[in-house]
């Protein structure tokens, strides 16, 4: 029909729009999603990328760290390479290996680190909380923050509980005043 043809190719259009520029994206057939090969294209940041990435190529190129929640709409995906990339492990690598560990196991396995010099050639697969020692030193503060914040909302939680407890035995004993004196 017409319309079905219409839809098909508005869904075609739509598909091609969302390919980043700086990558080479083939249509795996009708609604099956997209192979995005981005790879060998010296890219600096993970380009933004469509929702029905199927299978992804990031590999050989100058990635160092990818932002906390740039992957995380990619539900579909079932492939992704990205080795070759000079990763800086630092506390920003985090997301990534969490992500891969999610994600792709065998893609984990085959990230290296390049700097800093004790982590370099590393796997990220290896990394270790102690390894990432800047995340150690943020998250006590942020945990300490939460916590005040918590007790804070607890606190003010509970003065109201029994201000309304109190209200409400305050009126009782006015009820019972006013039918008494009737």
């Amino acid at each position: 029909s017409v319309a079905g043809f219409a839809i098909l190719l508005l869904f075609h259009m739509t598909q091609t729009e969302d390919c980043p520029s700086s990558c080479n994206c083939k249509s795996l057939g009708e609604m099956k999603g997209l192979h995005i090969d981005c790879s060998s294209r010296k890219l600096t940041e993970v380009p933004a990328l469509p929702v029905n990435t199927k299978r992804l190529y990031l590999q050989n190129n100058s990635l160092t760290s990818v932002p906390p929640g740039a992957l995380d709409s990619l539900h579909s995906l079932e492939e992704v390479k990205i080795f070759d990339n000079p990763w800086n492990c630092d506390c920003h690598i985090l997301y990534l290996k969490l992500w891969l560990e999610d994600v792709s196991a065998p893609s984990l396995a085959n990230v290296r680190c390049a700097t800093p010099v004790p982590m370099r050639k590393k796997p990220l697969s290896q990394l270790t909380g102690n390894e990432l020692g800047i995340c150690k030193r943020l998250l006590p503060i942020k945990c300490l923050e939460f916590f005040w914040r918590d007790l804070i909302l607890i606190a003010g939680a509970i003065t109201t509980l029994i201000l309304v407890a109190w209200a409400l035995k305050l009126s009782k004993k006015l009820v019972c005043q006013i039918n008494l004196s009737r």
